[in-house]
């Protein structure tokens, strides 16, 4: 019994500590980020004895881990060969308003983050933007935190919009077709929320008129490639609709990517976001040593204390804790709990719901937002962390609303 209860006090002692710095973005004196934080939890976890060696391994999802590196590398290939661009480009030359140029950015923003990770949609379309507005002479302010926002509330739609979703698709039984039914309108009527709120926050700055007639830049298309890589997309679109495994066609869609005699591997393996791995696998290895001491019982009893099985303090909670430790840790840390709740399915929905548009409280709530602002700020554009609280935070409140009303309504 002693043995057990100290295994456990371990257990909940690195486990909290992680979480601590995890909320901190880094540990304390020291230059350690987030996934430098995972790494040492779950090595601390395997070394301290509380988690043998094999359970570790164990732990560690790889069907998420295959689903996440499967979308990277199409994505990759489709910004590679000038898809994204090409795309955005076309839609934006439609608008002949700022506020038609507004509604552009965010309807491509949104619908291309639906279908592929927003992190990646927000890496290509951010300096694309800046040079839009420019040309325009229009504040690129606006449509930078509209791309940053809509790109959070597009990837809501499906299972492999972001990869805290994808971590639903891995632990629920959410087949790829319900997940859709259920969040996409949710994602649509968020973009509207989010053109009104952008639309009303800067409608001072946005002018009336264009003054340029038409935007005549033009992008570099590798045409081959893309239509390759485009007619695999479709064929992955298709089997997710059919059911077939989301991660089993991923890393299809990504082996068919790869066999290419155009691109060198090494260009499509910089777009890999191997931190976000790495950080994963840290993350799996912490909740394997949480589940296996025993303390999921006690969190499950907390759970039930608080009432978080009902769809509005799930929400509120998950939204909190998304922005006090980011999401994927947040997801990671409900994962034991849904499935005691009486309608799991809604729960997992809830959770990939809020843990989203949570992401768009604060410039920090999601890496999509922290991409844009850096590609501003790479062309001498400063967003402020006021200045994006102006829109995150009611656009945040309205969406979670929207989303609540949406998820309580529709059978689970």
């Amino acid at each position: 019994m002693h043995e057990t209860t100290l295994e456990r006090t371990i257990t909940l002692v690195i486990f909290a500590a992680s979480y601590v710095g995890l909320g901190l973005g880094r540990l304390p004196g020291f230059r350690v980020d987030r996934t430098g934080v995972s790494i040492i939890g779950g090595t601390l976890m395997v070394l301290s004895g509380v988690l043998p060696w094999n359970d570790a391994v164990l732990a560690v999802d790889a069907h998420t881990l295959v689903l996440l590196f499967g979308m990277m590398i199409v994505a990759a290939y489709l910004r590679l060969s000038g898809f994204f661009s090409l795309v955005t480009l076309w839609i934006i030359r439609k608008a002949s308003t700022p506020r038609s140029l507004l509604a552009a950015v965010i309807a491509a923003a949104g619908v291309l983050s639906a279908l592929f990770v927003n992190d990646v949609v927000c890496l290509v379309l951010a300096p694309l933007v800046v040079g839009m507005t420019r040309r325009l002479a229009l504040p690129p302010v606006p449509y930078l935190v509209a791309l940053a926002t809509a790109a959070n509330v597009g990837s809501v739609a499906t299972l492999t919009g972001n990869p805290q979703n994808m971590l639903v698709g891995s632990f629920s039984t959410l087949t790829y077709r319900e997940f859709l039914v259920r969040e996409g309108p949710i994602a649509l009527l968020g973009l509207v929320c989010v053109f009104i709120v952008v639309g009303f926050v800067y409608r001072r700055e946005l002018p009336e008129a264009l003054t340029a007639s038409e935007v005549k830049d033009r992008v570099s298309v590798h045409y081959p490639l893309m239509v390759k890589t485009v007619a695999a997309v479709g064929v992955m679109l298709i089997a997710f609709l059919a059911g077939v495994p989301i991660a089993l066609v991923a890393i299809g869609g990504a082996a068919c990517s790869l066999f290419t005699r155009r691109v060198k591997p090494e260009k499509v393996y910089r777009d890999v976001n191997w931190q976000l791995l790495v950080l994963f696998v840290g993350l799996f290895v912490l909740t394997g040593a949480v589940e296996r001491a025993g303390l999921v019982e006690d969190l499950v009893a907390w759970a039930g204390a608080v009432g978080l099985h009902r769809p509005a303090i799930l929400t509120v909670a998950t939204a909190v804790l998304s922005n006090l430790v980011s999401n994927v840790p947040a997801v990671l840390l409900f994962k034991p709990l849904i499935p005691s709740f009486g309608e799991p399915n809604r729960g997992w929905l809830i959770l990939a719901m809020a843990s989203t548009l949570a992401g768009n409280l604060t410039i920090l709530g999601s890496v999509a937002n922290l991409i844009v602002v850096e590609a501003a700020r790479e062309a001498r554009v400063e967003i402020g962390f006021l200045e994006y609280c102006r829109v995150g935070v009611p656009l945040t409140a309205l969406t979670l609303l929207v989303g609540w009303l949406i998820l309580i309504t529709v059978p689970a």
